[in-house]
């Protein structure tokens, strides 16, 4: 059955109650998504949260136990043969040929996803180029370092322009220089159309994006922009000045009204309930030890937003956060 009669053209993706079942285990429960065309769609959890299973589902690669997708305006799975010559995917793992040069990837890539051979040349040619592949194009992609594999599997993965890029953490084993190239690469493809949804753990990746969704034990329990996220733990986040941090954090901790707290040399970020009303008995609790301590509210980050709709949860408790 069709549901295009509830789709919506300004949406690459639209999901509603998707879930994935493997055996007794829940891995996806009824999702919910809403991606946005030529926009880049940040998809967080924890390890086993359910992130890679909802891309297979999206894709077409595996088919949900419940709940209706729509990608492009194809049912999915059951036009999933249509979506794959419009849509890209990327593992975190390296899956071209190692034994065979960045040229002779690509042309293979280009052979799989159809284009004559013409066109293929003509693609091929400006990949080298835009990618900065041309001093190494006859390289063996097995001899390639992370960065520049990434690189290479992100040429293969759009060498037929398609509308939309599916990214599962694709930045894993790379370092810090060679992902923000990869992201100005992926901001390259979302100015020129391209709906990106890229699945990741690394909080300055999700700054980056255009919208978040976070998956915690399966379930979406944050969806909006990064600006919306934060400002929804608006005066929960704290930030304790100490010469000694590490005595501070046990009475902290204790504090009924905490959610969670992080070291960061000799500061501690605070994570709070909402509307917590303790922070001045909170505060000369801890100049009894520190008379020196400071507390202040400071403004909350995303990754404030991850712990407080992902930590101290049980699964048949997980809502969206407050």
């Amino acid at each position: 059955m069709s549901i295009s009669g509830h789709g919506d053209a300004s949406l690459a993706i639209r999901a509603r109650g998707i879930s994935r079942r493997f055996g007794s285990l829940l891995a996806v429960d009824r999702v919910d998504l809403d991606v946005p065309r030529a926009a880049v769609y940040g998809f967080l959890g924890p390890n086993g949260s359910g992130k890679s299973t909802t891309i297979r589902m999206l894709c077409g690669l595996l088919m949900p136990s419940a709940g209706t997708i729509e990608v492009l305006g194809l049912r999915v799975p059951e036009q999933a043969e249509q979506l794959k010559q419009r849509m890209g995917y990327m593992t975190q793992r390296f899956s071209l040929f190692e034994d065979l040069s960045i040229r002779e990837n690509l042309n293979f890539m280009a052979t799989v996803q159809g284009l004559d051979r013409t066109a293929a040349r003509k693609r091929v040619a400006a990949l080298i180029a835009q990618y900065h592949f041309g001093d190494r194009a006859g390289q063996l992609a097995g001899t390639l370092s992370g960065g520049q594999r990434q690189r290479l599997a992100l040429a293969c993965a759009v060498v037929h322009e398609p509308e939309l890029l599916l990214l599962d953490e694709p930045t894993s084993a790379v370092d810090p220089e060679s992902r923000r190239d990869f992201w100005e690469k992926l901001f390259d493809l979302a100015d020129a159309g391209t709906t990106i949804l890229v699945s990741s753990h690394y909080m300055d990746e999700a700054e980056r994006c255009h919208r978040l969704a976070i998956l915690d034990h399966g379930r979406l329990v944050a969806d909006g922009t990064p600006a919306e996220l934060s400002a929804a733990l608006e005066g929960r986040a704290l930030l304790v000045r100490s010469v000694a941090p590490r005595r501070l954090r046990e009475i902290i901790t204790a504090d009924t009204g905490v959610v969670s707290v992080a070291q960061i040399g000799n500061e501690l970020r605070v994570l709070t309930i909402p509307d917590y009303r303790g922070l001045a008995v909170l505060s000369a609790a801890l100049r009894s030890i520190d008379a020196e301590a400071q507390v202040e509210r400071v403004k909350p980050t995303l990754e404030d937003v991850f712990v407080a709709a992902t930590q101290g949860r049980t699964p048949e408790s997980r809502t969206p956060p407050q």
